[in-house]
């Protein structure tokens, strides 16, 4: 028979098993958060209120009203009453949907709405001004930005562009001299 030689094992101290998960734990949460910190922060786009109209696609004008904030809370701008006669335009800013019209991250957002919903809009400063925002702006270099936004419609370049010269002809046949005014009677003299 083969004898098997003994190794007598040392007995481990007192709390270092406890240290050696500690150990295991530390470095599994050191793995996650340099994982989650190598993880782009990108655009994000929530959902406050589900749209039924169209989609928002380039090209298209979209009539937008919004107010955007800093992530701390401090609004940078509104949309403002629109100028346009409501029976041909609807209320809200119209926005270009086309690149260099808006920052990129805004464009990008707008492109994943609908004509009727409300959206908020979380934009990474890299999708934003950067380190050159506006000048005089409230916006600090590298900041994240945050748009809350309501579609209130969408509408093709084309259909927007014969609004637009419906309102020149509206506009021409109010101020053209010699036009009759309105509510006065054709006489023959």
């Amino acid at each position: 028979m083969t004898e098997i030689t003994r190794v007598p094992l040392q007995p481990i101290k007192k709390g270092s098993l406890t240290k050696l998960w500690l150990g295991v734990l530390v470095a599994i949460l050191l793995g996650a958060g340099l994982a989650w910190a190598a993880v782009p922060k990108g655009l994000s786009v929530e959902t406050l209120v589900e749209g039924k109209g169209d989609a928002v696609e380039m090209g298209d004008i979209a009539f937008v009203k919004y107010v955007g904030t800093l992530p701390d809370g401090t609004e940078f701008d509104r949309s403002q009453q629109s100028p346009l006669p409501p029976e041909l335009f609807p209320e809200g800013t119209p926005f270009v949907i086309e690149e260099g019209a808006v920052i990129p991250g805004f464009l990008d957002g707008l492109l994943q709405t609908r004509e009727g919903g409300k959206y908020r809009i979380e934009i990474p400063s890299d999708q934003a001004y950067g380190d050159s925002p506006q000048p005089g702006s409230v916006i600090p270099p590298n900041s994240d930005l945050v748009f809350e936004v309501e579609i209130v419609e969408v509408m093709s370049r084309q259909e927007a562009e014969a609004r637009m010269m419906q309102l020149q002809a509206m506009m021409g046949a109010q101020g053209a001299p010699g036009a009759p005014e309105a509510g006065a009677e054709a006489s023959g003299e």
